[in-house]
């Protein structure tokens, strides 16, 4: 039997440069990421941003979960990567099709005193929280009362906070940290019977307001309430509160797309992903189009190489409803499954008009904000900003924050990374000069907009990321130095699957 390397090297044989180079020299991973970066050009991916542009014009202008856009979305990749060699699997997720609250909502202390709070004033529905009725004791989940002085607390975003946490009671959470949804989750995962997040107390985050926080698989009545209202329910521990949530919530099923080379080891799986829905208000071309085809474009250029390591492409549906397509796939893997996966790349908004070079602060080298990712997610880090800096460009940190599709791959503990060129962010002097643009603007002012159309991209972004995508690609389809095998679930992450 002739040894991998051997069939490898002769395979990439007519893809090598022309001019011999010592073998010792350079790997096959440096071949292969310069090969692939020559066939990924950035025409090449701004025609299929073209074609998500006539998807949404012929579909009611935007490609949303649900919607005739999104399913002609979906076939149009599909149908590319068909076209290219690959099997490809339509995996089903639910996803929210629609949610009434047929009547007002109850929020209500009974004992020891009685209080009535007023709906859509003192507090406001989560949507789409399931309909509930609930009568039992509140408990608090590590407040940070009085607040400090800034945002900084983290009531709820670790299943540890609800160590000692009695299951059947209503769970009084504070914002801050961490989304509204891990909240919930976590308070679900303890036994809670319902969930009252309260603001967090400073100037400009006191108040309720309306929150749609994409998910309802907690299963249990979910409630926004402004500060006040959090205080005095903190004040008197045992306070028993009536919550009750009226609301018909009809769920539909939407589809990732799924395509893997057939070659490469299946026990060392690279994933490589990104967005395929708009939000409603627009055709979605930025926030996703660009990550969806400059993904698209590298795997039908990598239909035609060889691989070490088996090369998965996810194009997941209903990111903008709560990372549901991403969250439902992790959520479906086997422990051994997960295992498998030895990295995830993730790439949403790669062509912002006003762009920074962001790519995920794997070790929290930077030292501010989130958290570092799961081992290997520095090694991811590194291999994205070796390629910028190779092109004489520079990069800034971008935090693990759970707004994108990495969110549920962190939290298994699966090794991250990706790139990312801004969103409603505001540019800062220091990034306008290392970048251009426009210091005190937005990265894109069309985010989530009507205007997130065919206009509204960066073309230099644009190809520069989708060489770079093409690069880590490569070289992790190659080789997996340096990033470690998961070895274990991350005890947050179950409980956050709700």
């Amino acid at each position: 039997m002739r040894s991998l390397v051997a069939v490898l090297v002769t395979l990439i044989l007519p893809f090598a440069p022309t001019t011999p180079t010592p073998a010792h020299a350079r790997g096959l991973d440096d071949v292969y990421a310069e090969r692939l970066v020559k066939r990924v050009k950035g025409a090449d991916v701004a025609e299929h941003l073209r074609a998500f542009q006539a998807i949404a014009d012929a579909n009611g202008g935007n490609r949303a979960a649900g919607t005739p856009g999104y399913d002609a979305s979906r076939d149009y990749v599909a149908g590319k990567l068909r076209q290219a060699g690959y099997d490809v699997t339509l995996q089903p997720i639910t996803f929210i099709r629609g949610w009434t609250e047929t009547t007002p909502p109850t929020l209500e202390s009974t004992a020891p005193t009685q209080k009535t709070f007023t709906p859509d004033q003192e507090f406001h529905t989560f949507r789409p929280s399931p309909a509930g009725d609930v009568t039992e004791q509140v408990q608090a989940v590590d407040l940070t009362l009085p607040p400090s002085a800034t945002p900084s607390s983290t009531s709820g975003c670790e299943a540890a906070d609800f160590e000692g946490f009695v299951a059947g009671r209503i769970a009084l959470v504070q914002r801050g940290t961490c989304p509204f949804v891990r909240k919930v989750g976590n308070a679900a995962a303890a036994g809670a019977s319902g969930v009252i997040i309260f603001n967090e107390g400073q100037p400009g985050r006191t108040d309720s307001e309306p929150v749609n926080i994409g998910d309802w698989r907690a299963g249990i009545p979910m409630v926004y309430a402004d500060f006040a209202v959090g205080q005095q329910l903190a004040a008197t521990p045992g306070t028993t509160v009536r919550l009750r949530v009226d609301a018909d919530l009809v769920l539909g099923t939407n589809h990732n797309v799924l395509a893997e080379t057939s070659a490469g080891d299946p026990d060392d799986v690279v994933m490589v992903g990104a967005h395929l829905d708009s939000v409603p208000a627009g055709p979605g071309i930025n926030d996703n189009g660009s990550g969806s085809a400059a993904v698209l474009q590298v795997a039908e250029e990598m239909a035609k190489f060889p691989v070490k390591n088996k090369v998965r492409f996810a194009f997941w549906a209903a990111e903008e409803a709560g990372l549901l397509g991403s969250e439902q796939y992790v959520a479906a893997l086997s422990p051994a499954d997960r295992d498998r996966v030895r990295a995830y790349l993730n790439f949403d908004m790669v062509a912002s008009p006003n762009y920074a070079y962001k790519v995920y602060d794997g070790d929290d080298s930077d030292g501010v904000g989130s958290a570092a990712g799961p081992p290997g997610s520095g090694r991811i880090e590194k291999l994205l900003t070796a390629f910028f800096r190779s092109r004489g460009l520079a990069t800034v940190g971008a935090d693990f924050d759970g707004r994108s599709d990495y969110g549920p791959f962190v939290k298994a503990g699966i090794p991250a990374g990706g790139i990312f060129t801004g969103a409603e962010g505001v540019k800062t002097p220091q990034e306008a000069q290392l970048f251009g643009g426009t210091a005190g603007a937005a990265y894109d002012d069309c985010y989530h907009l009507a205007c997130d159309t065919i206009s509204n991209y960066n073309a230099t972004a644009l190809d520069v990321n989708a060489d770079a995508i093409a690069d880590a690609t490569a070289r992790l389809a190659f080789s997996l130095r340096s990033i470690p095998r998961r070895t274990a679930p991350d005890p947050a992450a179950e409980a956050v699957k709700g």
